[in-house]
C-alpha cells in the first residue's frame, strides 16, 4: 500500500496539468497521482519522461531493455510490471529477451549492441561510475547524441524507481 495517498485528481488547481498528462498517457496513472502532490515536480517529471522516452534517437526496444533492466536491478515491481505488460513486446522485444533480462549475461538472446547497452545500464545503476571499457563498447554502437540520451534515460529511471520504491506506489 502506498505511503502517500493519491491526490484528488478533480482538484481545480491542477486541472490543466491533469488534462495534459491524461492527454499524453490516456489516463492518470498512479505515479502521477502521487507526484501531483507537488504540481511543479509532477510537471517537470512529465516533461522529462516524455522527452527521455519519446524525444530521442534511442529505439523503442533499446529503451525498454534499459527501463526493465533498471526495474530488475532496483527491485521496482511497478516499472517492471508496467513495461513488461504494456510496452516491451510492442517495441519489438521478444518474450525470450524479456524472460532472460534478469540474467542477460548468461543468455544468447541479446546481440552485441543490446549487450553493450545492458552493460552500460548495469554500470550506471550498480556502480554509478562507468568503466572506460564499458563506455568504449557502448560507443561502438551508439552515437554521441545517443550516449547522452541513454545516460539521461538510465538516470531518469533510476530516480523514478527509487521514488516508487521509497513511497511504495502501487502498480496499476
Amino acid at each position: 500500500m502506498a505511503r502517500i495517498p493519491p491526490i484528488d485528481e478533480n482538484n481545480p488547481d491542477i486541472a490543466s496539468l491533469v488534462d495534459e498528462i491524461r492527454g499524453a498517457r490516456g489516463r492518470l496513472i498512479n505515479i502521477y497521482r502521487l507526484m501531483l502532490h507537488s504540481p511543479p515536480l509532477a510537471e517537470a517529471w512529465f516533461n522529462l519522461n516524455q522527452a527521455a522516452r519519446f524525444g530521442t534517437e534511442i529505439d523503442g526496444a533499446c529503451r525498454e531493455l534499459v527501463i526493465m533492466r533498471i526495474a530488475i536491478l532496483n527491485a521496482c515491481e511497478y516499472v517492471l510490471k508496467t513495461h513488461t505488460r504494456q510496452y516491451a513486446l510492442k517495441e519489438g522485444l521478444t518474450q525470450a529477451q524479456i524472460d532472460a533480462l534478469a540474467d542477460w549475461r548468461g543468455s544468447g538472446a541479446f546481440d552485441a549492441r543490446q549487450r553493450a547497452l545492458l552493460d552500460y545500464t548495469d554500470a550506471m545503476t550498480r556502480d554509478i561510475d562507468v568503466p572506460d571499457a564499458v563506455f568504449a563498447e557502448a560507443r561502438k554502437h551508439f552515437s554521441e547524441r545517443q550516449i547522452v540520451e541513454l545516460t539521461m534515460l538510465v538516470g531518469a529511471y533510476n530516480m523514478l524507481t527509487r521514488v516508487l520504491n521509497a513511497l511504495k506506489v502501487d502498480p496499476e
